[in-house]
């Protein structure tokens, strides 16, 4: 830091130079603190700090109890907290314990806000999946970017078995300052929208179809593979990470 102000002070870097120096200086310290240890789980709770949203809790294959203790820890020191892939079972015994608690079952997803969620920016998000199968996953990307402070505008069951269900939706569509994008089977709606509109896509390729979509592996290469530009893919069934990258997004717009 001691070099970075000389320098600034001797007129050979500008302010601007030296901004950027600092910062990243910043980014590569390793954090000493910020951490709560529960034993069986290290919560990083300075996360929203640095990158604007609290750790979250995947709940596949954590119990009932975890996920509760984690959740009642982060509520300490957040003003929200989620929790992807927690089933009904879990779910329930984590709402008959902390109060204000929410589950949306669709998303598999338990929420829990300091103070009622309103959209933070300006603009929306939209959420576009090709059928009713893709529910869950489209759901999970919809919850997250709203727990963001995103407003999200959803556009399911659109797929390209029926094209004419889409361009309804278009203007709609178009108007989003990004937009997810769900496909399971072929994964083909991806590169129509991502051939129709002027904004980010991300698509997310689900496991839904029969035996040779490879448990949505065929989905992911056909997304990865697309010629329509600006499409970036996520990991299949991947909701969580969409929502999030369509919301940081969202949030840099401003």
């Amino acid at each position: 830091m001691d070099d970075i102000l000389k320098l600034l002070q001797n007129g050979e870097i500008d302010v601007e130079k030296a901004k950027r120096q600092i910062e990243l200086q910043m980014r590569q310290q390793i954090p000493s603190e910020g951490i709560e240890d529960l034993g069986f789980a290290q919560l990083d709770i300075d996360r929203q700090k640095r990158t604007g949203f609290p750790e979250v809790i995947y709940g596949e294959s954590k119990t009932a109890e975890q996920i509760s203790a984690i959740f009642q820890k982060l509520i300490e020191h957040s003003d929200r907290v989620l929790a992807t892939r927690v089933s009904p079972e879990k779910a329930e015994f984590v709402l008959s314990r902390i109060a204000g608690t929410a589950y949306h079952e669709t998303a598999r997803a338990l929420t829990w806000t300091k103070n009622p969620l309103a959209p933070e920016y300006d603009g929306y998000i939209a959420v576009v999946c090709a059928g009713t199968s893709d529910l869950s996953v489209a759901e999970e990307a919809a919850v997250t970017a709203e727990m963001m402070g995103s407003r999200v505008e959803r556009v399911f069951d659109v797929g390209v078995a029926g094209i004419h269900r889409l361009f309804r939706k278009l203007p709609l569509i178009r108007e989003a300052s990004a937009i997810v994008v769900v496909a399971g089977m072929e994964g083909a709606l991806v590169s129509v929208i991502g051939g129709l509109v002027a904004k980010p896509v991300i698509a997310v390729p689900t496991s839904i179809g029969y035996g040779a979509s490879l448990g949505g592996i065929a989905a992911l290469l056909a997304m990865l593979n697309s010629c329509a530009p600006g499409v970036t893919v996520v990991n299949i069934d991947n909701g969580f990470g969409a929502g999030y990258s369509a919301a940081v997004i969202h949030k840099n717009q401003r």
